[in-house]
């Protein structure tokens, strides 16, 4: 991987940097019309989990304009964890500038560093803009051989 310019370096967050990873997160869910509890309570949950082993958060740019959040699971399939990207932001204004790449290299560097053989992702179907993005970095919605898509299902519990 290529040392990304110094614009575009990729620091781990420290639990210190918990309001800066939630204001990100608050303002990707309010972009695109999702429900987010709000900084305050994403500052307190982000402050507790990125002190844990579970969950490491990635910023990019100064001030930061960009964050990924990973978190780790046991695997039975694999002797590593499982590892998730939940999320990936650039601020709209700096889109196209390569945040997003040097962060996503950095989140696949990260998960191999603890151990992943994956990282998973999940994409919304009709975003295609995003799915155009993972697929240029080499991730695919299907199991090698296999003709039909893979699905993510949820169901809410509370």
């Amino acid at each position: 991987m290529a040392t990304p310019p110094r614009e575009h370096l990729v620091r781990r967050a420290t639990a210190a940097d918990s309001a800066v990873v939630a204001e990100l997160l608050d303002a990707f869910n309010r972009e695109f019309d999702t429900p987010s509890p709000g900084r305050e309570v994403l500052t307190a949950r982000l402050r507790r989990m990125i002190a844990g082993d579970h969950l490491v958060a990635l910023l990019t740019g100064e001030p930061a304009v960009g964050v990924a959040v990973l978190s780790f699971r046991p695997n039975v399939w694999q002797e590593g964890p499982a590892a998730l990207l939940d999320e990936l932001y650039v601020r709209p204004g700096t889109r196209g500038q390569r945040f997003g790449h040097f962060l996503l290299e950095e989140a696949c560097r990260v998960a191999r560093e603890r151990g992943a053989e994956t990282l998973e992702i999940n994409v919304d179907g009709e975003d295609t803009d995003t799915r155009r993005f993972y697929e240029a970095h080499g991730f695919a919605n299907s199991e090698p051989g296999a003709t039909e898509p893979m699905f993510y299902y949820y169901r809410d519990l509370v």
